[in-house]
């Protein structure tokens, strides 16, 4: 095992590793849409806070040695459901491969936000 670190995606909030390397897998932890620089919420609304997150796990797959395009599996948690089609709409540009996926709506998420992702990805 392996864990990855970069200065541009937020630092974990908590006893957690951004990601971690196993096999030819990478492991990321969930994003939130947090600024790396200096760890606020960005964006008010479901598409802004989306295109953070997106940036977020590319940065974190990126040290990893792997990129958004290598995802196998996501796992997405959405603060509310109404934003489905909206959260849909930014996950698409970004997973242009389409991994397999779960999305759910949760109570509450850290920080208050509308959506955190997890990702499994490839590293060859």
């Amino acid at each position: 095992m392996e864990k990855v670190a970069t200065e541009f995606a937020p630092a974990a909030i908590g006893p957690y590793s951004q990601a971690i390397k196993v096999g030819d897998l990478v492991f990321t932890s969930g994003q939130i849409p947090l600024d790396p620089a200096t760890g606020t919420m960005v964006g008010a609304t479901i598409e802004e806070q989306t295109e953070q997150v997106m940036k977020n796990l590319s940065a974190v797959l990126t040290a990893a040695g792997s990129s958004l395009e290598k995802a196998v599996k996501t796992t997405c948690f959405l603060a509310n459901i109404a934003d489905f089609a909206a959260f849909n709409g930014v996950y698409a540009k970004y997973f242009t491969e389409k991994p397999a996926r779960s999305c759910v709506a949760v109570k509450d998420l850290p920080k208050g936000a509308l959506v955190e992702v997890e990702v499994i990805a490839s590293l060859s």
